[in-house]
Parts: structure tokens; C-alpha cells; sequence
């Protein structure tokens, strides 16, 4: 997926997120959960703005070395974190503030508690903060995709996890089959 389109796939999910907070000028801050290469990323600076906060997490130094060279000199608002999202324990600090979104793109399934990580991330989200879900609509796990959350099944993690129903807002035709779809859920 190009960056074109991870910003046209991610739009409907992010417009108008970030201002939850009381002081609707505070600036936006986000987190890319599995953040890998970066190309949803940089769609959250592309929707966001440059005075945004963006922290890139993956456990992949390489792949955000090549973010940061990418970023640099740019006037980015992108801050890279070597850490593996799975492990709640390696982001201290994190949601400190109060996240105004989350992004986990294709990274959900790998965790094995969906319902039990996304009641972690929703705890670091601001009051009416987002988390924004891209997954495979698919029904058995595999090698990629070990933990499957199929469409119909996320709304019973959100509930789980004290979240609101999820709004599914895209779906597009995935280069490995099926498709996959974009969901948001916020933070009660």
C-alpha cells in the first residue's frame, strides 16, 4: 500500500480526531502501534498536521531507522520508540498525557488477548479518544495472522474492553486476499 492510500483508507477513521481534549487548540497526539516502515504514519502527519505528536512504535529497529531517515529534516512531528507493543510493560509513559488516538494497522493479530490489549490501550486514551483498527476479515489464523479478528467479532472485543461499538469505515481488497477493513472505536 502506498502512502496515497493509506491516507484515503484511513480518513473517514481519523477526520476530526485528536481534538477530544477540554482546550479543543490542544495539539494532537497519537500513537502508531506496529508502526513498521511507517506509511500509516506518515498518513496520521498527512490528517493530522505537522504540530501533531506522532510516536512510531514497533520492536523493528531497522525498519524505524528507515522512518527517521525519511523524516529527517522534514520538520516531522514523529517520534520513534523501539518497543514491542504486545508487552504493555515496554510503552511506560506513553499514554501518560492521554493518547488522543491509537492506529494499529495489521498488528492486532498478533496479540493473542485482542479483548484484553485494547482494554490496556483504551486505559491510555483520553477521555473520547479513538482507536482505529485495520485488520484481515478473515476467519482462520495462519502463519501472518495468528490471532484473526474477523469483522463480526469486533464488537464484542470493544465491549470487552470497555470501548464503544466499532464504526467500520472502509474495507479494500488486500494484496494477500480478502479484504481488509477499517474500524474506530472510542474510549467511553
Amino acid at each position: 500500500m502506498n502512502d496515497a492510500e493509506a491516507v484515503d483508507l484511513i480518513r473517514d477513521a481519523v477526520r476530526g480526531a485528536g481534538f477530544t481534549r477540554a482546550d479543543p487548540s490542544a495539539v494532537p497526539i497519537w500513537a502508531d502501534l506496529g508502526a513498521g516502515d511507517g506509511v500509516f504514519t506518515r498518513a496520521l502527519v498527512e490528517l493530522l498536521g505537522p504540530a501533531a505528536r506522532i510516536y512510531a512504535v514497533d520492536r523493528d529497529k531497522k525498519a524505524l531507522a528507515s522512518l527517521e531517515r525519511n523524516a529527517r529534516g522534514t520538520g516531522s512531528p514523529v517520534t520513534t520508540v523501539i518497543a514491542d507493543f504486545t508487552r504493555p510493560f515496554e510503552l511506560p509513559g506513553l499514554g501518560a498525557a492521554g493518547l488522543d488516538g491509537i492506529l494499529m494497522a495489521n498488528a492486532l493479530h498478533y496479540v493473542r488477548d485482542g479483548a484484553g490489549m485494547l482494554s490496556h490501550l483504551a486505559a491510555m486514551l483520553s477521555p473520547g479518544g479513538r482507536i482505529v483498527l485495520i485488520e484481515y476479515d478473515r476467519r482462520g489464523p495462519n502463519p501472518w495472522v495468528p490471532y484473526p479478528i474477523p469483522m463480526a467479532d469486533l464488537p464484542e472485543l470493544a465491549s470487552a474492553a470497555g470501548l464503544r461499538p466499532p464504526v467500520f469505515t472502509a474495507t479494500h481488497p488486500s494484496a494477500f486476499g480478502g479484504d481488509l477493513y477499517v474500524a474506530v472505536m472510542e474510549r467511553a
